[in-house]
């Protein structure tokens, strides 16, 4: 897939398509255009008497002296070089490509009054495979994600570290210099529109999204199985009760573990009128409330990234009329608050995750298995410490879960005296649906193992599939095994996509 970037807005697929896959991408023509007519209109400025921030100016609380021309080439560069001061691990190869992607994309819509050649270097590096080395630590997600974009601007400046396509770190101007790239002498106003952006934290957020869509597919998959596993009823899902509080996500989920549980000759064992079972527990009768929760959380999410993409966050900007305004676009709120209420909602689904699965293990409440259900209970521990590395992951998002919004720090003398801490909450998020997945995982592994234990009953057809898929790389009930490589093929069997695929083999596509 190659990707145009134009003056509109890129769509998440293709940011993902970038960012994970190594797309390639191109300037549109009517891009280049837009972004030659803006250069004229900086380039008009510089040779002003008048001063103009960015252009002819310094930066943030410094904005009050006028650079003379002779200096401005220094200006610019310096900015870049003493903004790049991140500290910590490497920030992932994905995130650092979907923001430079996002710039690209900023800067095609001829609002930032950059050069065509400024531009086509982020192009270039993108499609070479270069990726300039990030740190953990450094945005505070107002003005944008300074630090972060400020390491990508130094690369295209030729300087700094980076990773090449095959992943070796090396210096910038090596790398580019093997790619046949040259590097960038930024002129007035570029280096401040290189790193004048929320494209870090709406990166992660565009890749959380996607991820996030299949996790909780996943999440009713792994419901479905546990409610089965439990002798639990599919009765409450009815589409009739569950439109007497019409809210869409937990419409959908309902609608997923009906598809999901027909026809299954373990539902249909206890549904006859002799069962004296009244009702199940909230983690499996309640599935759809929180399930839903999460997916209608994910769509306001969705909107605001949508928005964001569509935006052309820079300062100062120019105007389609010309004129070259200071403005508030770069300040990560929007984005932010979605990133946290994402956090706090994975939590919530991975909580009531665990919860289905401890219900598995206490044959108080497991109706007639296995204590843990080990194949010889107290020579055999089962699956009671695969619960325990979910309740360990759940806890840590429930800590991931506190929002970073909240916080402020003042910086640059009192300048920018409010600040979103966006960056901050995509980081924590990015390590949240991580663990969402790992706890779906061992609902997942736990379920599967119950299902087999209800022999000679059997499964639904769709959560049958997906049982069995699992089976290829984890084997049956049996005497106790070494769990962490079983665990991590149901990691794997989840991250893959190969669980959400097996199920919609039968079901047909899950909303």
């Amino acid at each position: 897939m190659n990707v145009v970037v134009g003056v509109g807005a890129l769509s998440a697929d293709e940011v993902v398509s970038v960012a994970r896959h190594g797309a390639q991408v191109a300037l549109a023509p009517e891009a280049l255009q837009e972004i030659a007519r803006s250069r004229e209109v900086v380039k008009a400025l510089a040779d002003d008497a008048k001063p103009h921030y960015g252009v002819s100016t310094g930066f943030g609380a410094l904005a009050t002296r006028h650079i003379p021309t002779e200096l401005r080439t220094q200006l610019q560069r310096s900015l870049v070089r003493s903004h790049a001061a991140g500290s910590g691990p490497e920030v992932e190869r994905e995130v650092v490509r979907a923001l430079m992607l996002l710039r690209l994309s900023t800067l095609a819509t001829g609002r930032t009054g950059v050069r065509t050649e400024t531009a086509e270097a982020y192009a270039a590096l993108l499609n070479a495979g270069i990726t300039p080395v990030v740190h953990e630590y450094g945005s505070l997600g107002c003005s944008g994600d300074l630090a972060p974009l400020a390491h990508c601007a130094l690369a295209v400046m030729g300087e700094g570290v980076v990773r090449t396509a095959d992943g070796e770190r090396k210096p910038a101007a090596e790398a580019l210099a093997e790619a046949g790239i040259t590097p960038v002498v930024l002129e007035e106003k570029e280096g401040l529109a290189l790193i004048n952006g929320t494209d870090g934290m709406l990166g992660m957020l565009v890749l959380a999204l996607h991820d996030l869509r299949r996790l909780l597919s996943t999440a009713d998959i792994a419901a479905a199985m546990s409610v089965e596993g439990q002798l639990g009823t599919d009765a409450v899902f009815a589409a009739d009760l569950q439109a007497m509080r019409p809210h869409p996500g937990q419409g959908d989920s309902a609608g997923n573990l009906r598809s999901l549980l027909a026809d299954s000759a373990i539902i249909a064992s206890h549904a006859g009128p002799d069962c004296t079972y009244v009702q199940d527990a909230y983690s499996l009768r309640c599935t759809p409330q929180v399930h839903g929760t999460a997916r209608d959380t994910l769509g306001h999410a969705a909107l605001v990234a949508s928005r964001e993409l569509a935006s052309a966050v820079d300062n100062p900007v120019v105007t389609l009329d010309g004129r070259v305004e200071s403005n508030g676009n770069f300040h990560g709120a929007p984005v932010a608050a979605v990133l946290d209420f994402l956090a706090i909602t994975v939590a919530d689904v991975a909580s009531i995750s665990e919860r289905r699965t401890d219900r598995f293990l206490d044959p108080a409440r497991n109706r007639g298995l296995n204590a843990f259900l080990a194949d010889d209970p107290g020579v055999d521990s089962g699956h009671m410490i695969a619960q325990y590395t979910q309740a360990a992951i759940v806890s840590e998002l429930k800590r991931l879960a506190t929002p970073a919004s909240v916080d402020s720090i003042p910086s640059s003398a009192m300048q920018e005296d409010h600040v979103s801490m966006g960056w901050a909450a995509a980081r924590k998020l990015r390590r949240a649906v991580d663990g969402l997945g790992r706890v779906l995982a061992v609902e997942l592994y736990t379920a599967a193992r119950a299902l087999d234990l209800r022999a000679p009953l059997t499964p639904a057809p769709a959560t049958a599939a997906v049982r069995d898929g699992l089976r290829e790389t984890v084997e049956g009930p049996g005497t106790d095994r070494w769990l962490a490589p079983e665990i991590e093929e149901a990691v794997q069997y989840v991250a893959s996509g190969r669980a959400l695929a097996a199920a919609e083999s039968v079901t047909g596509a899950l909303v």
